[in-house]
Parts: C-alpha cells; structure tokens; sequence
C-alpha cells in the first residue's frame, strides 16, 4: 500500500449458520477455453468510466444477467469500492483492448451483498447489482428448479472475461470452457479441467449446467468464485440454488420510488446535497471535512458540468471532458472544478500554499488509478482478507 501511495499522482479526490467453506485462491478466467459468442446474459463488471478521452475500462469481474435489470455476480468483486461504489456492466463479446463493435454499458444503481457472506472462506460469496436500464433485448439465464443441481461427473460450462494464460489472446474477451464438477456441499461445488479452467476475471461469472431430463437446456448452476493460483486444476463455485432466500424478495421487489428532482448540473459547485439520490446522473454525494456535501463522478473533485463534448481540448484551461452518463450523444459534458488549479510562479516550483490543500485541476486519473485510490481507502477500514478473484487491468484485486 505504501508503494501504490508513492504511485498516486496529486489530486484531490472524494473519499469515499453459513453455507460450507470454499477453499480461498486467486480470482478466476477461462483457461483452454473459446469464443463465447452467444452467451449474451455473460456481463462484465467494470469501474464506472470517467474520463471520454479514451482510457480502456477497467474489468474488475464477470456476472450473469438474471432479469432484464438484475446481475448476479460474487461479493468479493466489491472489495475495492463496496456497495456505495461506481460501477457498470458491459454486454458484448469485447471490452478490451477497447469496447467492439455492438457492446454496450449500463449503470449500476444498486448493489446488495449477501448478508452471509464470509470473506476468508468465501461462503454466500454473491452479489446482486440493479441497473438503471433494463437490458430487454438479451435473455436472462435461467435459473436453476427444484432437480436441477450438480453431482459429481456432470459437466459443466464456465463462461467470463478473464485471463486466458495466452498472452495472444488477452482478458477482456467473453470465452467460455468446458469443466467437470469433482466434488459438491450444500453451498458450493468444485470443478476440474474438461479441458477449460476458470482463471483470474471470471469471480461472478455463470457456471452452466444441463437441466434434469432436458440436456440441450441449460440453467445456472453456479459462480466462479476462487480456484487454484496457477488456474490449472480446481475452480470454486458457489451454488445458485443455495441463494434462492437472497434472489427471489431482490428479484419480486417493486421498482425503486422515482427520485427527487436532481441538482442541476451547472450549479453542482453552489448547492450542496444531502443524499446520493439528489445527484444528477448517478454522482455520489460526497463529505470532506467540514465542507459542504456535493455531488462528485468518481476520481473527479467537486465541480459542475456544461456542455457537450468529446476531447479536453473543449473544455478549456480548467476543465476536461468527463463521462456523465454510460452512453449517448451528451454522455461526455465539459467538468471544470470547483477550485481552479493555481499554477506555479515558475518552471520547476512547487504549487504555492493554498492553506486548503486541495485547490488542484482534476488529472489524468483513469480507471485504473480510481481503483488503486479506492483500494487504498478501503484497506484502512477493512480487516485483512485473503486474496480472492477479482481482477482490474493487469491486478488482482
């Protein structure tokens, strides 16, 4: 942590009776696996983006689609923001090096733990995410009846977004591979190579299994959810039908109550909020200090936000061209801060004593720097934990 802290550039940002024990490893992704074209309900779970300049996202899990505005995905993939963090999923068959052609994000509005949840052993390792569109045009997958659960010898089908152990065929694309469960308990089941094996990426993905008396149809067995360091012979999942007290009163609840009229945008700088639900476009109202309360985009300090656009350049000195919302022509808005940034009265001086300390222009911070800040935020609240399977960029979470 002290090296990530020497890393970080200078910014003013917010501040933001269990199921069986799972052996815990590193997070998982496909191993000897391929293409997973048509498995449309296989999501990722990334950072909420926050600058329109072209920085690649930052893929933290995989996840399942369950209803039109509903994700399944681990618990452990929350570690670095928690359950008030930013997030998005992404639908489509390539997020990285840079979103193809036909993918798409959608803003995450809720997140819900399982209250069960155990970290070190990985128990009720499940999360539920409601977006804020429903996806209507992409089926669900099903999830699992009364007869449909694993045994041992049952293949298996994992799907995710991560780690291939290819370097020619990078994480960030939506694979599949086929695997074997070994073992079963009330809460979890393993699998081994059939040949595919889950890797780091693929916490939260779907693991797939035959329906009973129907072969051709598959339901949702499980979530990767750990598995062996070198992702070669074990992969954790956790099982879906031990949730059904967590899915069904999230999945049957009434739509969220219509928010209040939010903030306006231009004016974000001189009214203050008392609630996230005041912030225009998913903002979090964010505290520092003795400060006023104001609606803040992730790795952004306060400031309000103006017109259109799609580069920096068009936002003049101060300001940058952040995202807004996932996608549209007006998602990308001209930001400029709150406190202007005062530059140094010479080349090579040191920013002058502004006495508050955080009187800095919003930087170059992309989604990954965003992570490492939330990561160092979290572990000064947080017991330690074990490694678990979550991945951004080129670190494991």
């Amino acid at each position: 942590m002290v090296a990530l802290a020497a890393l970080l550039p200078s910014a003013c940002l917010p501040v933001s009776d269990p199921a069986d024990p799972v052996p815990p490893g590193r997070a998982q992704a496909i191993v000897q696996g391929s293409d997973a074209p048509g498995d449309t309900a296989a999501v990722a779970l990334v950072a909420r983006r926050t600058r329109c300049g072209g920085e690649p996202p930052v893929l933290l899990c995989s996840g399942a689609l369950i209803a039109p505005d509903v994700v399944l995905t681990a618990a452990h993939c929350l570690a670095v923001f928690g359950q008030e963090g930013p997030y998005e999923v992404f639908l489509g068959q390539t997020l990285l090096p840079e979103p193809g052609a036909g993918g798409r994000f959608v803003r995450v509005t809720q997140v819900v733990a399982h209250p069960g949840y155990v970290p070190a052993t990985h128990a009720y390792d499940a999360a539920l995410l409601r977006l804020a569109t429903p996806v209507n045009d992409v089926p669900p997958f099903r999830l699992p009846g009364p007869t449909d659960a694993p045994g041992v010898g049952s293949p298996v089908r994992a799907v995710g977004y991560g780690d291939t152990k290819d370097a020619a065929r990078p994480s960030g694309q939506r694979r599949q591979g086929q695997l074997q469960v070994t073992g079963v308990a009330p809460g979890s089941f393993q699998a081994g190579p059939a040949p595919g094996m889950s890797c780091v990426g693929d916490s939260g993905g779907p693991v797939l299994g035959a329906t009973e008396g129907d072969p051709g149809t598959e339901v949702l067995w499980g979530l990767t959810v750990s598995g062996d360091v070198a992702c070669r012979s074990e992969a954790v999942q956790v099982r879906v039908d031990a949730l059904e007290d967590f899915l069904r009163p999230f999945l049957e609840a009434p739509p969220p109550p219509a928010a209040p009229t939010p903030l306006p945008l231009d004016a974000l700088c001189q009214e203050a909020c008392a609630t996230d639900a005041e912030c225009p476009a998913g903002l979090l109202c964010v505290a520092a200090g003795d400060a006023p309360a104001r609606c803040l985009l992730p790795a952004l300090q306060a400031g309000s936000f103006g017109a259109a656009c799609s580069e920096d350049a068009a936002c003049g000195a101060q300001g940058v061209c952040a995202r807004l919302e996932v996608e549209g022509d007006a998602a990308c808005r001209c930001f400029t801060p709150c406190e202007a940034a005062v530059d140094p009265p010479n080349p090579g001086d040191g920013p002058p004593d502004t006495g508050g300390g955080c009187a800095l222009a919003p930087g170059p911070v992309d989604g990954m720097w965003a992570v490492l800040l939330g990561l160092l935020r979290w572990v000064g609240r947080q017991p330690h934990r074990r490694s678990s399977r979550c991945r951004s960029r080129n670190h494991s979470a």
